[in-house]
């Protein structure tokens, strides 16, 4: 049964009760945790479905001392020279495993950001998607990678480096994540106060701030992706080239090393694709999480009001 328009909707048990003004086409203020959690998964595999071949690029563009076969300019040129001599597959090699992680990640991931939100005005943080994921997803992602499937590279990392090899890169993904989500989530929250300023359900404001957001946050901390990537993959050529044997580890080392292949510029590698790929990621997400969280909630309103 529809609801009239600007009649405020009955609140639901466990949610909070909208507030006078609250319209039927207004995004919902107290949104339930499983609306929450249901919207953020699906939000989050589409978001890093969609995008997932530019990531790939992302990955090999950070590499510091690439194969010159594996040498690119631009994203576009980097996904047909793929395609072209690598397969049409190529590109979405480690998938599976980026969608395992990002449905649980991304339920979390905005189930903290709204209950965060509301307690502490905005000043949000949240760590992102598991260690062992990013390990095999970029490690299947290099150019001339030797893992065919998931397990045959967690298993064969496992055997030749250890357990800590999936947690060479914690503490750079842990510092990079902080000033990413508090950079993303601030913008689009800025971005809304600006365009959607009653924060009705909108999905041109949603997708416009999302991308914005996502351009920003990228931009700002490409340098700790960079070195991310680099803890990740173990580039043999480049740890070599500065006569470091062995492994290398902690987001110190890394940085130092980044800057010995490449100077400044170093860690800025893919920044390009990294941007390219943040915001139709963003704005994906944020699109179908508003839009979820909006169906889901007013759907369960309709059905409890009376007739």
């Amino acid at each position: 049964m529809e609801l009239s328009r600007g009649r405020p909707a009955a609140a639901l048990p466990g949610m909070e009760a909208e507030s006078p003004g609250e319209d039927y086409e207004s995004l919902p203020t107290g949104a339930s945790l499983s609306t929450h959690m249901t919207a953020g998964a699906v939000a989050g595999i589409l978001e890093h479905t969609v995008m997932y071949p530019v990531d790939s690029v992302k990955t090999r563009m950070q590499s510091l001392q690439p194969d010159p076969k594996a040498q690119y300019k631009s994203v576009y040129g980097a996904l047909k020279k793929i395609i072209h001599t690598e397969g049409f597959w190529r590109p979405l090699r480690g998938i599976n495993v980026t969608v395992l992680g990002a449905g649980p990640a991304h339920a979390m991931y905005f189930a903290c950001y709204e209950k965060m939100k509301r307690t502490l005005s905005d000043i949000i943080h949240h760590g992102g998607n598991s260690h062992l994921a990013n390990v095999v997803k970029q490690r299947m992602q290099m150019y001339n990678s030797p893992y065919k499937t998931v397990l045959e590279c967690i298993r064969a990392v496992h055997r030749t480096e250890g357990l800590a090899a999936f947690y060479r890169s914690y503490t750079t993904q842990l510092t990079m994540n902080v000033p990413f989500q508090a950079i993303h989530f601030i913008t689009y929250e800025l971005m809304q106060e600006q365009i959607n300023p009653r924060r009705e359900y909108n999905p041109r404001s949603h997708v416009l701030s999302g991308a914005i957001a996502g351009a920003v946050a990228a931009a700002a901390t490409t340098p700790l992706d960079v070195c991310k990537t680099l803890l990740n993959t173990q580039e043999n050529m480049a740890l070599s080239s500065v006569n470091i044997s062995g492994h290398l580890s902690g987001m110190a080392n890394a940085f130092r090393t980044v800057y010995q292949l490449g100077g400044i510029p170093g860690y800025f590698r893919g920044v390009q694709a990294r941007v390219i790929y943040q915001m139709p990621s963003t704005a994906i997400a944020w699109s179908v999480y508003e839009f979820f969280k909006y169906f889901l909630t007013k759907h369960k309103l309709e059905k409890r009001a009376p007739y």
